[in-house]
């Protein structure tokens, strides 16, 4: 008799699987943002904008979902790209 006892079912990750990058297409983003980790002795909060690229880069070559950057907390960093973007082409 087993009373109370729960079957384990596995599920998928919230944001699913994705592929690795076998062919080394974001490989150099990747270094930069390992580099800045070092550098920074593990801080990622001083890599954000290497950690945004590298991301962004895997998005673009579909070893990830499309996801939008302020869904992945770079909310901060759009604005002032958008900002940066709009004075250099009005100016």
């Amino acid at each position: 008799m087993n009373f109370g006892t729960k079957t384990f079912r596995p599920r998928a990750p919230d944001k699913g699987a994705f592929p690795l990058d076998h062919f080394g297409e974001c490989k150099s983003f990747k270094e930069i943002y390992m580099r800045c980790l070092r550098d920074n002795h593990f801080d990622n909060s001083c890599c954000r904008i290497e950690s945004k690229e590298y991301l962004e880069c895997r998005m673009d070559r579909q070893l990830m979902a499309k996801e939008p950057l302020e869904k992945l907390g770079f909310k901060d960093l759009e604005d002032s790209t958008e900002e940066n973007e709009t004075k250099y082409n009005l100016g």
